[in-house]
């Protein structure tokens, strides 16, 4: 911020003083701002003012004679009006019309264009006007494209796509469901399984402090190790007493490993939290090993209310909605930013960073290594399914239900 800044300046002292300077001048107080500005002056003052770094390095070396010898002339001779090179949009008329339409050319040109689908940089946006009979520099395509308002510019996150029209009624139920529970002195949790992670000695992303030129080094290239394998993090954060629990799988994310999680969860942690409850809520996405439309989901629960003996309330999020979980902001965030720039070399390395996990808010997670085996691609019938004693809301039942404890036969 504090480099754009000094730009922005740069470029405000160049348009009230540029009128009053020839070229001459222009080129010396050009070097005289990058000097002042240090280490990668010539850069900004060129970006700035749009003088070439050429131009201002000249500047330089006319400055650095002067202050050898103070007697000798102040630079080379002034050109006469008019003199020097022309502009490039002066000899080629057409030149920024068909720049115009390579950079956008759905809106101004053939959507069949060459560069339709290709990386559009300066270099490449100057090999095709050559090629279309625009000789043309790299360094003049960026001039023009910054005159046109152009600027290099990433991707922004912005859109969550289509809305479902009752997302915010959704929102709502959950949040009054919540508030019932906690009234009533119920758990309630939020779920969910974090980003799998590789593990052996590979970057991890952030930094954290180490002695001046004695980073960690880590492998180059991330290829999973098959003996290590990777770590699967499932999540159950109460939302009320402000805990984590996570268990930390080494098969594969599925309902039946979820719903080992929340029982881990629950003998561990849970039951002595909310000694004497009769219920249980569970928030959680609508995809995913836990996903509203996961029928394996559904039987899984059934066993863990038989197990735990008291009904088990679900309420999913809308799809495209998953930040708003709880356990997203609340705990997930901070795991990642306790083990942020440490290669996570082994699992016990990644039960101890998550496990050491806390805030000033209050925040404990436990975790544990989830050694199971959970087979993927079961497939779970009609009459399996019917099995479920299910009791599903009047408001979105696909959404919002309540699995029974019933023994079912087998």
């Amino acid at each position: 911020m504090q480099d754009a800044a000094a730009i922005q300046g740069i470029e405000s002292r160049y348009a009230a003083m540029v009128s009053l300077m020839d070229e001459r001048t222009r080129r010396q107080w050009a070097a005289a701002e990058a000097r002042s500005y240090g280490w990668g002056g010539v850069r900004a003052v060129s970006c700035a003012t749009g003088m070439s770094p050429n131009t201002i390095k000249r500047g330089l070396a006319e400055l650095e004679a002067r202050e050898a010898d103070p007697e000798a002339p102040i630079g080379s001779r002034l050109r006469k009006a008019g003199a020097g090179r022309r502009r490039a949009t002066e000899a080629d008329p057409d030149l920024e019309a068909s720049l115009e339409q390579l950079v956008d050319p759905v809106t101004r040109g053939d959507p069949m264009s060459p560069l339709r689908w290709t990386c559009k940089s300066t270099a490449q946006l100057a090999r095709e006007l050559t090629r279309q009979g625009h000789p043309v520099s790299p360094r003049t395509v960026g001039r023009l494209l910054k005159a046109s308002g152009y600027s290099l510019q990433g991707n922004r996150k912005t859109k969550e796509g289509k809305d479902h029209p009752d997302r915010n009624a959704q929102f709502e139920h959950i949040n009054a469901t919540v508030l019932s529970f906690q009234d009533r002195g119920q758990p309630v949790i939020s779920v969910d399984t974090k980003k799998k992670e590789l593990v052996g000695n590979f970057r991890n992303g952030g930094r954290e402090w180490h002695p001046q030129g004695e980073p960690d080094e880590v492998l180059v290239h991330d290829f999973m190790d098959k003996e290590l394998g990777k770590a699967i993090p499932y999540g159950v954060y109460d939302v009320t007493e402000n805990q984590g629990w996570v268990s930390v799988g080494i098969d594969h994310d599925t309902a039946r490993f979820a719903t080992e999680a929340i029982r881990r969860w629950w003998k561990k942690m849970g039951a002595r939290r909310h000694r004497g409850a009769k219920e249980l809520l569970i928030t959680a996405d609508g995809g995913g090993s836990n996903g509203s439309r996961c029928r394996l989901w559904k039987v899984a629960l059934q066993d863990l209310a038989d197990m735990l003996k008291m009904p088990i309330h679900v309420c999913h999020f809308p799809p495209g909605t998953s930040k708003w979980n709880k356990i997203e902001h609340r705990m997930f965030c901070h795991i990642t930013q306790n083990w942020r720039g440490r290669p996570l070399v082994s699992h016990e390395v990644i039960i101890n960073l998550i496990a050491n996990t806390a805030t000033q808010q209050g925040l404990k997670i436990n975790a544990e290594l989830d050694e199971g085996t959970y087979p993927i691609g079961i497939k779970v019938s009609d009459q399996e399914l019917a099995t479920v004693n299910l009791k599903r809301s009047p408001f979105h039942g696909d959404w919002n239900y309540c699995v029974l404890p019933a023994r079912r036969k087998r």
